[in-house]
């Protein structure tokens, strides 16, 4: 699972590097997707909840740094 958020990451910074515009769609799933699993493990009773939803909102934090990132490199570029 760390691999395939880290390839998402990846793949959102390129993507919203190249087409800035065209890069939030994918984000915007991405954090919805991570979000439903967020809820789900949120569901469990006390301290477990808050323990299964922890990755799912770490993982959804960087996906959307890395899609910000890539926008924000673009838009420092000189030309």
């Amino acid at each position: 699972m760390i691999f395939g958020i880290v390839g998402i990451c990846v793949l959102l910074a390129v993507l919203a590097f190249l087409v800035p515009r065209l890069s939030r769609h994918p984000e915007r799933g991405t954090q919805r997707t991570l979000g439903a699993g967020s809820r789900a493990g949120g569901k469990a009773p006390g301290i477990l909840g808050r323990i299964l939803s922890k990755p799912f909102r770490s993982s959804s934090k960087a996906v959307g740094r890395s899609g910000s990132a890539g926008r924000r490199a673009r838009g420092r570029m000189p030309f």
